[in-house]
């Protein structure tokens, strides 16, 4: 089973290395390949990433999906694993997505609750009367999340699942602005234990950099939908019963003062969210 590992970058050069550094033992001596889409970074990205024996492809940027399926494309691997560019994998997690690939998985302790076997036996017999196969061809992979340096276990950041690890043509990011996923297409998945580490948001300029970009889709995304007026609700109300369920009723206030600030600003980026797709609907209905 040959893996190919895919990124996308753009000015990445701090957190490439590491990212492919903790893909080596799953790569090396020909038992993989590692696929960078780069989007014109102006720093050191591309370099590293060649160090690191990446095949290195710059392409205009369309949108995170369709560089992420672009760079999917572009794998020859039987197996595909899908990292942002400042994850990298945990301790133990190479060795279990090995195993995986390799039909060495095992179901015993990687569901918990009675609903959630149920709905995997249904899955199972739904799949076996389609004529697809029961053999797993994906796998969620929990991830870690860090803010200002911190690990953030509460708030609904852990155990944060992606689905990063499948088989070729198995699976697809949806066709959305932001917040975009991979799906399978068809088949079963299950779910690994070790986790993905995910270096995002190392100082708050970044963060709420990255919270401006992407509220900015958001309203994008929403105003797609239909016109979006001046909303109380939305602008007011909405950002604080998200920061008031997050931060009271799922235990962000655990994480200490990086979860009050991480709670806070995310408050802030869905009121950003929605003014901004008023604002988007006024300016389209002034033209």
């Amino acid at each position: 089973m040959i893996l190919s590992v895919v990124v996308i970058t753009h000015n990445e050069e701090v957190n490439i290395g590491r990212t492919l550094a903790s893909v080596q033992a799953l790569v090396a001596d020909g038992k993989g390949e590692i696929i960078v889409v780069d989007s014109g970074s102006t720093d050191r990205t591309a370099e590293i990433a060649k160090s690191f024996g990446a095949k290195v492809f710059i392409e205009e940027w369309k949108g995170y999906a369709a560089q992420k399926n672009s760079a999917i494309d572009k794998a020859a691997g039987d197996w595909i694993l899908s990292l942002d560019a400042d994850e990298e994998l945990g301790p133990g997690l190479a060795g279990e997505i090995y195993a995986a690939m390799h039909g060495h998985f095992s179901e015993d302790s990687k569901t918990t609750d009675s609903l959630e076997n149920v709905e995997k036996v249904m899955a199972i017999q739904q799949a076996q009367a389609r004529g697809v196969t029961t053999a797993p061809i994906g796998f969620w992979i929990p991830r870690k999340n860090f803010f200002l340096g911190r690990l953030i276990k509460h708030g609904g950041f852990w155990p944060d699942p992606k689905l990063r690890l499948f088989c070729k043509g198995a699976a697809r990011f949806e066709d959305r602005a932001v917040h975009e996923d991979a799906q399978l297409i068809e088949g079963i998945s299950r779910r690994l234990e070790h986790a993905l580490l995910h270096h995002s948001y190392p100082t708050l300029a970044d963060y709420i950099d990255h919270m401006n970009r992407y509220s900015s889709l958001g309203a994008e995304m929403a105003v797609a939908k239909g016109p979006r007026g001046f909303s109380v609700f939305n602008i007011v109300v909405r950002p604080l019963a998200t920061f008031t369920y997050n931060y009271f009723f799922r235990l962000g206030f655990l994480d200490g003062r990086e979860g009050l600030l991480l709670h806070l600003y995310h408050a802030v980026y869905v009121s950003w969210k929605y003014a901004k797709a008023w604002e988007l609907s006024r300016s389209k209905e002034s033209r």
